[in-house]
């Protein structure tokens, strides 16, 4: 496992560098806020950030102490392709608040010189990188509020360079429209991709110039429902990929927007949207390190994923899951297709070579860092900060899925591996077989294990709060929903099957309870004219069904000799009307009313009490009405009503 476990961790105080899962950091450690650390694209240096200077460290063998550049409060950094140059950017500030002019915020270091070649005023910090050719020869920037771009050519020997002569220059035909970014391309011959959003009815356009001809674009493409676009060029620069998007879907069908994906050649041979078989917004798109084909993870989920050749064709699509990452290993030879971010964090690894065959599944949740090692068999997985504050660490796996190393951290806030040139690891004919697992690995595993063995064998049961467990009536029916069943007469166990119990008088069918106003004397229940007619109407109908004429007339004078006799009481079908409270039939009284509200706003609170006690945060409003259960309880028992 040589060369390949090299890999370094950004915690909010420190930085420990790992070769072969051991510790290489230097003394003296990092002991201050660390904002930024970052590997040259190379591996051949690396840079982090304190709060009065930048460590530059060269990592070819262990890691040493290459540079200190004494500068304040940096807050980001980046290196050239090549790593010959890294570039800071300062906190701004406001040195003549009159004229409204800046300090010089960015600044170009060369590692060659061990001096700064360049700097400029960069108030803000969103696309503050300063953009290189893959040479080296040439840097980019943004000027006059993104109307033109300035190239500098550097010179052999890193010379300073004077930001007010640019050595070419680009200028957008139209100074109302600005263009929104560019991207130079890799690969020996250069070009640049530049967006302009459409506006004012005129469509969006994507510009490919070659450097520094910028009189005649090489290729162009325009497209409407276009407000942002990403531009991405495969590994030679020959291709590039353009996702368009819009935060509204004029068609108010998607509530993401729209997305539409194309493909411009460099040599302007061929410019063609991406179609898609599927509605719904693109996750993400991806070049092969071959640059010969491209992934597209698109739709509503759960989304498919479709491999495209250079043209644009559609080569595989791989079942419809939920997943939005695809990354390609170093060698092209696996694809990783995952479902990170809200999604549970299932990964897939396919053999490309093989027909795209399944190599294995895993599951590595909670993750926000994904990276294919250098020598393209292993894989880094890792939930760090400050997108989550728990469960906090890193996590590598070996191709087939089987997990290798694990380390924890309280907090994490970066953490990739050192970028090594491909040539040192030989292409994958047959994945070997997976190296024995670190001993913190055995011991997650078995913890886990244990884990798993000791939910199994636990007898399963209803959720209770914590302040109802262990007591005295947790086996009993303690649930606002069971008492109210005890309530209507009805079993908790069966909600189906009733409890049985004699008849009473001014009894509810529906809630079990006496229709009677707490204080009050005990009611007398009369029978109104109008029920008994009906009654007698009902008695009729029955009687003359089932016997003859004469015995009808006989049950009839025997039903109104009842009737004239003292008030009788009803049977339970029999409507009724009770005096005082007004309730006819099966409508319930203002106090029954106002009873099952309140038990509703307590099975309510019994509700925010066990999401309180699994650890979810609550809102004020939420905590607010936790507080009022005892006042709705006082309520209840003075309406009668109890427990």
């Amino acid at each position: 496992m040589s060369k390949t476990t090299e890999f370094f961790c950004r915690l909010p105080k420190s930085i420990d560098l790992t070769q072969d899962l051991d510790d290489i950091t230097p003394l003296p450690k990092a002991n201050e806020e660390c904002r930024a650390a970052l590997y040259s694209s190379n591996g051949k240096y690396f840079a982090y950030t304190q709060p009065n200077d930048v460590i530059i460290l060269n990592t070819e063998s262990k890691a040493n102490v290459f540079f200190k550049i004494d500068l304040k409060e940096v807050f980001d950094i980046y290196f050239s392709p090549q790593g010959s140059f890294l570039c800071l950017w300062c906190k701004p500030i406001l040195t003549d608040k009159e004229s409204g002019i800046w300090n010089n915020n960015l600044k170009i270091f060369s590692l060659k010189t061990k001096s700064i070649i360049i700097e400029w005023s960069q108030k803000n910090q969103s696309g503050w990188k300063p953009q290189f050719t893959a040479d080296e020869k040439i840097i980019a920037k943004s000027f006059s509020n993104n109307k033109e771009i300035h190239f500098y050519a550097i010179g052999e020997g890193d010379a300073t360079i004077n930001v007010n002569q640019p050595t070419f220059k680009y200028k957008v035909e139209d100074s109302k429209i600005p263009y929104q970014s560019f991207q130079i391309s890799p690969g020996l011959n250069p070009s640049v991709a530049i967006f302009i959003p459409e506006k004012n009815g005129k469509p969006a356009n994507v510009l490919i110039y070659n450097i520094p001809n910028f009189q005649q674009p090489i290729c162009s493409k325009n497209f409407f429902k276009a407000e942002r676009c990403q531009l991405k060029w495969n590994s030679l620069g020959t291709a590039l990929l353009a996702l368009a998007s819009t935060d509204h879907d004029s068609t108010n069908k998607s509530y993401y927007g729209e997305t539409n994906l194309y493909l411009l050649g460099i040599a302007g041979s061929y410019d063609s949207r991406i179609d898609l078989k599927r509605e719904g917004p693109i996750h993400d798109i991806t070049w092969s390190p071959s640059a010969r084909e491209f992934a597209v993870s698109y739709g509503y989920m759960p989304s498919e994923t479709t491999f495209f050749d250079s043209r644009g064709n559609a080569i595989h699509s791989l079942p419809t899951a939920p997943r939005n990452t695809i990354l390609y290993s170093p060698h092209a030879r696996f694809v990783l297709v995952a479902g990170f971010g809200n999604l549970q964090g299932t990964v897939d690894v396919y053999d490309r070579q093989n027909k795209f065959s399944k190599v294995v599944t895993f599951e590595a949740a909670n993750t926000s860092v994904c990276e294919w090692s250098p020598c393209g068999r292993f894989i880094l997985t890792a939930t760090t900060a400050p997108r989550l504050r728990v469960d906090n660490g890193c996590k590598i796996w070996h191709a087939s899925g089987k997990l290798i190393y694990l380390k924890e951290y309280q907090e994490l806030y970066s953490i990739g591996w050192k970028p090594q040139d491909i040539t040192q690891f030989p292409a994958l004919k047959q994945l070997e077989p997976c190296p024995p697992a670190h001993e913190s690995t055995n011991e997650y595993l078995a913890k886990r294990a244990l884990a798993t063995a000791t939910a199994a064998t636990k007898p399963a049961g209803a959720y209770r709060p914590p302040h109802a467990r262990n007591s005295a009536a947790s086996s009993s029916s303690t649930s606002l929903y069971q008492k109210e069943l005890l309530q209507k007469g009805i079993s908790p166990v069966s909600s189906t099957v009733p409890i049985p119990q004699p008849q009473k008088n001014g009894i509810n069918p529906s809630s079990g309870r006496s229709r009677v106003v707490p204080g009050a004397a005990p009611i007398e229940v009369k029978e109104s004219k109008s029920a008994i007619k009906n009654r007698k109407k009902r008695e009729a109908k029955k009687l003359s069904s089932s016997t003859s004429g004469s015995s009808i007339a006989s049950q009839l004078d025997e039903s109104n000799s009842q009737t004239s006799t003292a008030p009788t009481t009803p049977t339970p079908s029999t409507p009724v009307v009770i005096e005082v409270a007004s309730v006819v039939g099966g409508v319930i009284s203002l106090e029954e009313k106002k009873i099952r509200s309140l038990l509703k706003k307590l099975r309510a609170i019994e509700q925010l009490k066990m999401k309180q006690a699994t650890g979810e945060a609550l809102e004020d409003t939420q905590v607010s009405k936790i507080k009022k259960e005892d006042d709705i309880r006082k309520e209840l028992n003075a309406l009668g009503w109890n427990e």
